[in-house]
């Protein structure tokens, strides 16, 4: 049981969050994706990538309706540097974290606090559509392989979170971790992070891990405090509107 590496994260990402179809064009795979989820939208280079190939990509994505968009992993550094002299702007700057399951299925949340679930109930629709994620990113969900589920939250009898799970190779990764605004800062987030960490466990995975942007203070704040090791990072770069 080897603890996952970024590179190792990066696949997990697509096996938990795949786009509608991925195309191998040149150097590139080209997600295509009408959901707006950036994971599924970007496309990445496979090999190394001259400047001169940057097109190819570009033209792809824009014949399938999508703005240009590509992920910029750990090691890309000339091709960061090629887009940005393109105008391309960096966005999203995000955090990969990981711990062994074990580590974070210590103490199941409170009784009637988190309910596993699938498909998502209507109330877990609503929380996640207040929160930004909408049918698209529910198709997704929809698509990702078994072992899946979802995690309902629930504070003072109410729904208040929910939060998609899947697994690929030996890790889970949580997905669209959405908390109601007027339950927030109550703890429900660390119990849905604890509950999908016992799923997990029951699930066969070893390793719980996912994805935050850098400018999510409080979710890195929560990810540290439980002892997730961050792994590495990545960013997007677009041009901007």
């Amino acid at each position: 049981m080897n603890f996952p590496d970024v590179h190792k994260l990066y696949t997990v990402i697509d096996g938990t969050w795949p786009a509608s179809a991925k195309q191998a064009l040149g150097p590139w795979i080209i997600r295509l994706d009408s959901s707006g989820s950036s994971r599924v939208s970007a496309a990445t280079a496979e090999q190394d990538v001259t400047d001169a190939e940057i097109p190819l990509a570009e033209a792809a994505m824009r014949e399938a309706g999508q703005r240009p968009l590509f992920m910029i992993r750990e090691g890309e550094a000339a091709l960061d540097q090629d887009l940005a002299a393109r105008g391309y702007v960096i966005k999203d700057p995000v955090n990969l974290y990981a711990a062994p399951v074990g580590q974070i299925a210590t103490r199941r949340p409170p009784p009637v606090t988190s309910f596993e679930v699938w498909p998502p109930l209507a109330a877990q629709v609503e929380i996640w559509a207040k929160g930004g994620v909408g049918s698209g990113r529910l198709a997704v969900m929809e698509r990702a392989r078994d072992p899946k589920t979802t995690l309902l939250g629930r504070q003072n009898d109410q729904p208040a979170g929910t939060v998609f799970v899947g697994i690929a190779a030996d890790c889970a990764m949580i997905h669209a971790l959405e908390i109601s605004s007027a339950h927030r800062r109550k703890g429900l987030a660390r119990h849905l992070t604890r509950a999908a960490a016992f799923w997990a466990q029951d699930n066969g995975a070893d390793y719980l891990t996912l994805v935050t942007t850098q400018a999510n203070i409080g979710a890195n704040a929560l990810y540290s405090s439980l002892g997730m090791t961050l792994v590495g990072h990545y960013h997007y770069r677009i041009l901007p509107e």
